[in-house]
């Protein structure tokens, strides 16, 4: 009952999300809550949902302040340099452009997280595409494919709870994937460069006057280079680790906020003028809160997970490595990465052990897609709404455009995989 019910509301959620039909907002609160409400879960809707927002609170929190501090860099002309260069060597190209989206991202997010992944790629690349009339579902596409591959690496989520749930290490796990994912990157930018010669046809190569600007002198030169220093060092932080991204970004907005707005006034106006962008992701990533607190703790998920594997027959457990892999990325939309690593993985590598296979082969498969090319096309992850909040692209939309190339990374790092004798 409870599985039945957990695919019902996955399914009526993706069929009300791709189809426009309400709000992604609405969506993620009202239909998880008549799931619960008739699954007799009524009388526990309000510590069940008070968990899942406890669960997303700091990434709300992190966001919060994250928009801010990156809406005062632009509104401080940070990123104009590099707007300007990139314009430049790409004289106008939109091919260029999406293939600089994708070698950037793949650069940035060699940190492991979504969410500061997101933040800077979309916070320097925008402007650009803004510039050219290129569509910012392809900055939220490419942004998503690049990211979504190398979030495979060991420190990254997924590939810390595979290893977590199945007791082994990155030699085991991750190593002998590498060609893998290094098939998947050259994907990826393949991917960016079809998509990017196809935004080439529709616009053409642009000319864009890009007009010398005068350096900045004085005080204007002495803020400008302390806001690039204060940034590359929030960088470093978020790289190293060093503390929670709420704190980082929470101290380096305070810190901007005195070098650039230290009147009362100028911090009104600046909150003033963003306060829409980070009201409307924090609702979102709230609303996913929800959504995840009550598919958790109703059980649904775990109930879900079960199922699953419960269908398999024995004669099947050579393919178990393989059909993991392919469908990994898929359950991405369905499962979170704890109940996915922690639920599904052990279950199909103990079946596998039983039946004379290597276990090891199952983790191996999963971080092919599950939670890796998946999750930023996943709304059971908050990080998923930082990149559509900051891109403002729609769920649906980026779902129906980009489902296709990321579920062709899983496919070709899972041949990759099966020509090296992996899975």
């Amino acid at each position: 009952m409870l599985a039945a019910s957990g695919f019902l509301t996955i399914g009526v959620f993706l069929a009300l999300v791709l189809s426009r039909r309400v709000s992604v907002l609405f969506a993620l609160t009202l239909v998880p809550i008549a799931a619960a409400v008739a699954s007799g879960f009524g009388g526990r809707l309000g510590s069940l949902i008070a968990d899942g927002l406890i669960t997303v609170a700091p990434v709300a929190i992190m966001i919060t302040f994250a928009v801010l501090y990156f809406s005062l860099m632009v509104d401080a002309g940070l990123f104009d340099p590099a707007v300007t260069r990139i314009l430049r060597w790409a004289k106008g190209d939109p091919l260029k452009i999406t293939l600089g989206t994708a070698l950037l991202t793949l650069l940035v997010a060699l940190d492991g997280d979504g969410a500061s992944t997101f933040l800077i790629s979309v916070s320097a690349l925008l402007p650009i595409y803004q510039r050219l009339g290129m569509r910012r579902i392809v900055l939220a596409g490419v942004i998503c494919l690049a990211a979504g591959v190398m979030n495979m690496v060991p420190w990254g989520g997924p590939t810390a709870r595979a290893m977590a749930a199945l007791k082994l290490d990155s030699s085991q796990l991750f190593l002998p994937v590498l060609p893998a994912m290094l098939a998947g990157v050259l994907w990826v930018l393949l991917a960016a460069y079809l998509i990017g010669r196809a935004e080439r046809k529709r616009l053409g190569v642009i000319e864009v006057a890009v007009a010398d600007r005068a350096r900045p002198t004085g005080a204007d030169r002495v803020r400008y280079w302390t806001n690039a220093a204060l940034t590359l060092v929030l960088v470093v932080c978020l790289l190293a680790q060093l503390a929670d991204l709420e704190v980082l970004f929470l101290l380096a907005f305070l810190a901007a906020l005195l070098i650039n707005r230290p009147s009362w006034q100028g911090q009104q106006e600046l909150l003033t003028k963003h306060a829409y962008n980070v009201v409307l992701v924090v609702a979102v990533i709230f609303a996913a809160g929800v959504f995840t607190g009550i598919m958790t703790g109703t059980g649904m998920i775990k109930a879900m997970a079960e199922s699953l594997v419960s269908v398999i027959p024995d004669s099947a457990a050579g393919l178990l490595p393989v059909a993991t892999a392919i469908t990994s990325m898929p359950f991405s939309l369905v499962f979170t990465p704890d109940a996915y690593y922690y639920g599904v993985v052990p279950v199909l590598a103990e079946t596998t052990a039983a039946l004379g296979g290597d276990p090891a082969a199952i983790g191996r498969a999963a971080i092919l897609g599950q939670m890796t090319t998946g999750f930023p096309l996943s709304p059971l992850t908050a990080s998923t709404f930082i990149l559509l909040g900051m891109s403002k692209v729609d769920l649906g939309d980026h779902q129906r455009f980009i489902f296709k190339w990321a579920f062709g990374t899983t496919l070709v790092m899972t041949a990759v995989a099966l020509v090296t004798g992996v899975l």
